[in-house]
């Protein structure tokens, strides 16, 4: 771990260690874009905060893991195994394994995606 001289000690992903964050404002957004910040990655899994700004989304696809996605700020339209399904701030949904989704902001939001490889 990195220690900056007049803050708290840092972990390689740029958080403080033992102290709390906010994660929500880890991502800013941008207009017209997606943003993303990789929190944690190793062969265990990752941990990705995205901004998705209004009218941004990610086209169906399927991950060979389990995805969690925890929403932080605002709300998303997914589709899931062809189900929509409609998530807010405070709410988590499980995308399992190979069943095809997508994501669809009709407006601005903030995500927490977890994948556990395994």
């Amino acid at each position: 771990m990195s220690k900056s001289t007049d803050g708290p000690e840092l972990a390689p992903t740029g958080l403080p260690a033992g102290s709390p964050v906010k994660l929500a404002d880890l991502a800013s957004y941008v207009p017209g874009s997606v943003v993303s910040r990789t929190l944690v990655k190793g062969p265990a899994g990752t941990i990705t905060l995205f901004a998705f700004d209004a009218g941004q989304g990610l086209s169906e696809h399927t991950a060979p893991f389990d995805a969690m996605v925890q929403i932080l700020d605002g709300a998303v339209a997914l589709t899931i195994g062809g189900k929509p399904v409609q998530a807010v701030a405070g709410e988590t949904v499980l995308m399992p394994a190979r069943v095809p989704h997508a994501l669809h902001a009709e407006q601005r939001f903030k995500m927490l995606l977890t994948m556990i490889r395994g």
